[in-house]
């Protein structure tokens, strides 16, 4: 095999023969998973690792091609190798479509089924081997780092790990000559280990594996290992000297810090994963891992295509009240996810993946219907209350959404003049004048229009001056910054000072505190919501909660 295979994961599908494939792989050096299909085999797939997916077809031909269109969003999205094997009447033609990068009419040839194998895991490589780096995401160099990383978190040291890959090491090797580009990646590393050596002495570690691989594993504390990243980005982004030539190498980074329930193979692993996530996004060139259990975003997305048919999106209620301590009177609708094996996700790992996915405007009707069902089925202490539902910037460009969202409120039996659509202030809207349109029709057919999450974006004064709005929602960071110094302080005197010129009542978001509340109701703020009211509650509790003073 080449280089590295036998750290390399084959994925074979199979409902018959599944076992003889993977004898025969792993004999070839292959770490190999063998599965039979069905639901959810993407994320099975991506939470291998695997770079290349043997799907066999060769007793059911319409299983294998159904197997082959599940996988080939998979496919395309990270550049995976998939070699179906076949039976000599296979329509190729289908599974080409499908998905199927290389295939096998099957001979009983031990030997070509290698081959092919091989064959299939260079074409990964090649084509995307330096986005997703060696066996996609295997972890480089791990004895050396590994035992190091080992031995600090058995000392109790806070340890960081931070991955870089060199990118477009084949556009640089074209541009430049393989000689130069070489020179260069060698003075990336050797700034990388000067940076580290400097800062941090013997806590810390570089790696240097393959080509463009950097691994950087730091025994220190959190600010320090700041400090590090700060350095090591501010140096890979400016232009590198090597053999009378300079050039900018691009990066792609993951990172990672320890936490209690780590070990070393469990640390190497999420920086990895945060790495594989840095290669394959389109925006963000560094990830930062979660914790442990937490799901990669592309995982995330495949299994959202099912979250909704199964019933895991779920609805909760947030109570407002007027801040100077009057009665509940309206509440925010919030999103949850409660998936099947990480437990509930909020609202920002649920748009995540639907931005992922190509979901965002599909999720966004669903959620709707949902507030709108819930609401129709509240019980008569609940139908007082105010509800307040987000409007992504998708919706807003929508051709005809004003006129869909009113008819769908109209048949839920919902009175249009209890609701409120919010709308992000970071949400990006690119056309303000169509988003204006659109809640303008909104507003006259008698809903409310508020502009959440106002202070945290670049946009707000524009907001203000191009939408029909009836109320701002001050950031929980802004909110919570009344009880900081007096610039804090004059700085949210100011926003209800703008509030009040146009004539907008404020909610205060993220309250957890009297001296907070207290302090925001004496600059003039209107509304307040937070864990000092009550957390997001089902209807059950909203009731209850209906049932006493505030």
């Amino acid at each position: 095999m080449e280089k590295g295979a036998e750290q390399a994961t084959l994925f074979i599908v199979s409902a018959g023969a599944g076992d003889a494939l993977a004898v025969a792989a792993r004999a070839d050096g292959w770490s190999v998973v063998v599965d039979a299909g069905g639901d959810d085999v993407a994320a099975r797939v991506l939470a291998s690792g695997a770079g290349v997916v043997l799907v066999d077809g060769r007793d059911d031909p319409a299983l294998g091609l159904a197997t082959t269109e599940a996988l080939g969003g998979f496919v395309a999205a990270t550049g995976a190798a998939l070699l179906a094997l076949v039976a000599g009447d296979a329509d190729l033609d289908a599974l080409f479509a499908a998905g199927a990068t290389h295939f096998l009419i099957d001979s009983g040839d031990a030997d070509e089924r290698r081959h092919a194998i091989r064959f299939a895991a260079r074409h990964a490589a090649r084509d995307l081997g330096d986005r997703r780096g060696p066996a996609f995401g295997a972890i480089a160099d791990p004895d050396r780092i590994t035992d190091r990383v080992a031995g600090w978190l058995s000392e109790g040291r806070h340890v960081g790990l931070l991955m870089i890959a060199l990118s477009r090491l084949d556009i640089l090797n074209a541009a430049r000559g393989r000689a130069v580009g070489d020179a260069l990646i060698a003075e990336a590393h050797r700034q990388v280990e000067a940076i580290t050596r400097g800062l941090l002495g013997p806590a810390g570690l570089v790696s240097t594996p393959d080509g463009g691989d950097i691994v950087v594993a730091a025994a220190t504390d959190p600010a320090t290992l700041a400090r590090l990243s700060t350095e090591l980005n501010a140096a890979l982004v400016r232009p590198l000297s090597a053999m009378g030539r300079e050039a900018v190498l691009g990066s792609r980074w993951g990172m990672a810090e320890g936490t209690a329930s780590d070990d070393a193979a469990s640390l190497m692993r999420r920086a990895s994963e945060a790495l594989v996530a840095a290669k394959a996004s389109d925006g963000a060139t560094i990830r930062i891992a979660g914790p442990e259990g937490a799901a990669p975003l592309d995982s995330l997305a495949i299994d959202l295509h099912f979250a909704i048919e199964r019933g895991e999106i779920d609805i909760l209620f947030q109570p407002q009240a007027p801040i100077d301590g009057g009665r509940i009177s309206g509440v925010e609708a919030l999103a949850r996810w409660n998936h099947g094996r990480l437990g509930p996700l909020g609202a920002d790992a649920l748009f995540a993946a639907a931005d992922r996915a190509d979901l965002g405007l599909a999720l966004s009707d669903h959620i709707q219907g949902l507030v709108l069902a819930r609401m129709a089925d509240w019980p008569p202490a609940l139908r007082s209350l105010r509800v307040a539902l987000n409007l992504t910037a998708g919706d807003l460009g929508r051709p005809g959404f004003a006129a869909a969202f009113l008819a769908r409120v109209a048949a839920s039996g919902v009175p249009v003049g209890r609701l409120t659509v919010e709308i992000t202030e970071s949400g990006a809207i690119r056309h303000l004048d169509v988003a204006a349109a659109t809640l303008s029709e909104l507003r006259a057919a008698g809903l409310r229009v508020a502009l959440d999450d106002f202070g945290t974006g670049y946009s707000s004064l524009a907001y203000l001056t191009a939408l029909p709005l009836d109320y701002l929602k001050l950031d929980k960071a802004l909110a919570l910054g009344i009880e900081g110094t007096a610039r804090h302080r004059a700085v949210v005197r100011a926003v209800m000072t703008l509030a009040r010129s146009l004539d907008l009542a404020v909610v205060a978001e993220g309250i957890e505190t009297e001296a907070q509340r207290a302090l925001l109701a004496a600059e003039g703020c209107t509304y307040y919501q937070g864990y000092l009211l009550a957390p997001p509650l089902d209807a059950a509790a909203l009731a209850r909660l209906m049932e006493t003073p505030c």
